[in-house]
């Protein structure tokens, strides 16, 4: 335990602690993305671009809704922090938190990457997946999760005292505010929790902590997503490398990632169209 306890148990605890869970949103009703149509896109694809992300440090890239883009290991095992916003209104971006509670901690094919209230749609979908043989292993870790918020300057200063600019949320600022000419510090509300690509995490048994290990991710693998709308991608090389020791700091080796962008060379059929944003009449209980 983290903490001791400052109660006595009481009597009935086993009795309060047997109560079966409930999950928090039921997915029955949850639109389902058609499957065929993705296979069917994905099976005749041709590049249309690349973006090369360098060590410690972050690239934005531009996917056209229909497209697919894959993150891409090239050199060596290395974990990567993924921001999206839609290019037409990047007050739009992508939601973490409502992603995992619908999805689970970490996501792989199938799930959908959704966006922030008012907006409330999926913004991605997960198409392919080359760690897919991962699952669980024995700590509990998974890879590809939506727990960590991304590694930054500020918990470092907290933690250890120390200044260090290359971290996760830093490297997004720098390519976000490029991307839309704006300064560091316009851009900054806008870099948002991540999609850790390849990462190996979960928590641990005791403390239920936030825990990460080696990711399993070797040259070649690659997640590959397909946008549900315009996508302004943003990734970061983190500076933890594989986050096999650390992170926040020069220590680890670092590797580049590929972002490769892709188009369906026999196009997508005719009554597909970009996800609609959230039909809530945004009304709040207003009196008439």
């Amino acid at each position: 335990m983290k903490y001791s306890p400052q109660n006595q148990t009481p009597a009935d605890a086993d009795v309060r602690r047997a109560i079966k869970p409930v999950i928090v949103y039921p997915v029955d009703t949850l639109p389902l993305p058609n499957a065929n149509i993705y296979d069917e896109a994905r099976a005749n694809l041709e590049q249309i671009d690349e973006v090369i992300v360098a060590p410690r440090d972050a690239e934005c890239f531009h996917v056209p809704a229909g497209h697919f883009f894959r993150i891409v290991s090239i050199e060596g095992p290395q974990v990567g922090d993924l921001n999206l916003w839609n290019v037409g209104d990047v007050n739009e971006r992508f939601f973490s938190g409502k992603t995992r509670a619908l999805h689970g901690t970490h996501v792989s094919v199938g799930d959908r990457l959704w966006s922030n209230l008012p907006y409330m749609r999926p913004m991605a979908t997960l198409t392919y997946d080359t760690l897919d043989w991962y699952g669980w292993d024995d700590d509990g870790g998974g890879v590809h999760d939506v727990i960590g918020t991304r590694c930054d300057p500020y918990t470092n200063v907290m933690l250890g005292g120390d200044e260090y600019h290359y971290c996760c949320h830093s490297n997004l600022i720098r390519a976000f505010a490029k991307s839309q000419s704006i300064s560091y510090d316009a851009a900054e509300p806008f870099v948002h929790d991540v999609l850790n690509v390849f990462m190996c995490t979960g928590f641990t048994k005791d403390t239920h902590q936030y825990f990460m290990k080696a990711s399993p991710v070797r040259p070649g693998d690659y997640l590959e997503v397909f946008a549900e709308i315009d996508l302004l991608g943003g990734l970061s090389t983190c500076p933890g490398g594989d986050c096999s020791s650390g992170h926040s700091s020069d220590d680890a080796a670092c590797y580049p990632l590929k972002v490769e962008i892709y188009k369906a060379t026999k196009g997508l059929p005719a009554d597909w169209h970009p996800a609609e944003r959230s039909g809530y009449s945004r009304h709040h209980g207003a009196k008439e």
